[in-house]
């Protein structure tokens, strides 16, 4: 596909071959810049643009980007071809992470999103919204159902949910993503007088987000037979390692986008759901187009042809990237 000037594929990320850069590619490619520091965006590229924070967060998480990188600030131009600079932007997902702004002399303004949100957040730094001609979009939760409640109107009840347990002799259980989701829940207790504890894998990302400028409330390290009485932040993978060795009974909470979808706490196993995502919404999915006005969006990830059908109704030319995209008729 193509508008004005600009090729854009869905393969292996996205492919922009005239640029001769991926973007967010999963598996190895010559040049790709990485939005953020979750591993289903990471690969070992040969040369790889990203962040100063998303280089420390792969590094603090084991994994290893290519022999190439190039750690950049916001808002700092880089030349990637003698006509086209790229611009890293936040995108307000997890801490570091970035947007592509890429303007090119002869074809315009063409922005990735990347994963983004545009909600306040305690761990990242704020969204922006640059006009761009050609707008590529994540839409992960693109229905209309998917309108979430504040994170600290949220978080009030996840509150609630870890004194109800202890109270009953129960070890509350909060399950998140061990980058981003997991330092989002421990910023908010900051004031919610909760002994702490995290698993060792979210323990290594938030020393990282520390080392970075952030602040926690105070925590220690897992301890199993030392957990009553605690608080535990835990990716949902540990339920079958070492959550297993918890002595007391659990109480488990899936902290998600999902979490709107009545079945996802049964799915997961959790005896409690709640709404936190670091995602964007299905209102803020269209005001954030509303805002970089595009002349064309592509639509990636999650109910990308719902929303690029959404968005034809309202006017806008919208397809979704590397699908099928109905067609409406105008009777």
């Amino acid at each position: 596909m193509s508008t004005a000037g600009w090729e854009v594929r869905r393969r292996n990320g996205i492919w922009l071959p005239q640029m001769g850069w991926h973007l967010d590619a999963p598996h190895p490619a010559p040049r790709a810049v990485v939005s953020h520091a979750h591993f289903d965006h990471v690969a070992r590229h040969d040369e790889v643009i990203c962040t100063h924070p998303t280089a420390k967060l792969i590094a603090a998480r084991g994994a290893r980007l290519g022999p190439t990188i190039r750690a950049v600030d916001f808002d700092e131009p880089i030349r990637l071809t003698p006509q086209a600079t790229a611009t890293l932007v936040p995108a307000g997902h997890v801490l570091g992470s970035a947007q592509v702004l890429i303007e090119h002399s002869a074809f315009g303004r063409l922005l990735y999103t990347g994963d983004f949100k545009t909600r306040p957040s305690r761990t990242a730094e704020p969204c922006a919204a640059p006009p761009a001609d050609v707008l590529i979009m994540e839409t992960t939760f693109a229905r209309p159902h998917y309108r979430f409640p504040t994170a600290a109107d949220t978080m009030r009840e996840v509150i609630d949910f870890c004194h109800d347990a202890i109270t009953a002799g129960q070890i509350p259980v909060l399950l998140g993503y061990s980058l981003g989701r997991s330092q989002e829940i421990l910023h908010h207790l900051h004031d919610a007088k909760l002994p702490i504890m995290l698993h060792p894998r979210v323990e290594a990302v938030t020393r990282a987000y520390e080392a970075l400028g952030c602040t926690f409330p105070p925590y220690t390290s897992l301890a199993p037979l030392l957990a009553a009485g605690h608080t535990i932040i835990a990716p949902t993978q540990a339920l079958k390692g070492e959550l297993s060795a918890l002595p007391q009974p659990r109480r488990l909470a899936v902290l998600s986008g999902w979490a709107l979808d009545e079945s996802y706490r049964f799915r997961v196993g959790a005896d409690a759901a709640f709404p936190l995502s670091d995602h964007a919404d299905y209102p803020e999915l269209l005001e954030y187009v509303d805002r970089v006005n595009p002349a064309c969006v592509y639509t990636v990830h999650g109910f990308a042809a719902e929303f690029a059908a959404d968005l034809r109704r309202r006017g806008r030319e919208a397809w979704a990237l590397g699908q099928n995209n109905q067609l409406e008729l105008g009777f």
